[in-house]
């Protein structure tokens, strides 16, 4: 077990560098727009969705009904469905871990967890699973906790902090895209989703651009069982 949890700490170091960042951004931001300390944490520890949680704060401080909320929540984690359904096999026969993993399969986590580390023997992958998850759980918790202390103590301008976010999603792509050899996915989703930006405009262009690669990614994976 001692050997599962240093391996699962060690491989979630980069994400620790990322999270922190992008949780302290968040912190600041949370904090700026008048929300406290135990609002960062509660929703880290239990929203614990980088993307979302910068976009609640717009939605809260806008005054958004529950229904926009939730649509605007489906939207913006529709890709979780596709990490979800990737998922079934690894997360088969996890026990009591299986809704922690659900719950805590962000987009580092869902990365390292396809990883395979070839050092972690079969029997201990579970658990492998779940430290990942917590580690990366823990890293994003504390960077937004410290966003709003150091936000408290320091004012500046917080302009473009959400830009971090974006960043990190460039960085998760190109490592996904170094990492594999089979990138029909990923020029399936970059295509798909420009064809729909300039069809749709910016506004509204997230449900389509899914709904389309949903699609192609359904038919994309029929082709191997049909030969």
């Amino acid at each position: 077990m001692k050997k599962t949890i240093k391996a699962a700490l060690v491989d979630t170091l980069p994400v620790l560098t990322g999270y922190l960042v992008l949780g302290f951004g968040f912190g600041i931001i949370i904090k700026v727009n008048g929300y406290s300390l135990l609002h960062a944490f509660l929703m880290s520890l239990l929203i614990y969705a980088g993307s979302m949680q910068y976009v609640a704060i717009g939605l809260f401080t806008g005054g958004a009904s529950l229904v926009t909320v939730a649509l605007t929540t489906l939207m913006v984690n529709a890709r979780h469905l596709f990490y979800g359904i990737s998922m079934i096999d690894r997360y088969k026969n996890t026990g009591a871990r299986k809704p922690y993993l659900i719950f805590a399969l962000t987009d580092e986590t869902y990365s390292l967890v396809c990883s395979d580390n070839p050092n972690i023997p079969e029997k201990e992958r579970k658990n492998y699973y779940l430290f990942v998850s917590l580690f990366d759980h823990i890293y994003w918790i504390t960077g937004s906790v410290l966003g709003v202390v150091v936000g408290s103590l320091v004012k500046f301008n917080s302009e473009g902090i959400d830009f971090a976010l974006t960043a990190l999603f460039v960085t998760v792509f190109l490592e996904q895209w170094l990492t594999t050899k089979n990138h029909a996915p990923a020029i399936i989703g970059v295509v798909s989703s420009v064809v729909c930006l300039v069809i749709f405009g910016s506004e509204s262009f997230l449900i389509p651009t899914m709904l389309i690669i949903a699609l192609l990614l359904c038919l994309y994976k029929e082709v191997p069982e049909n030969e």
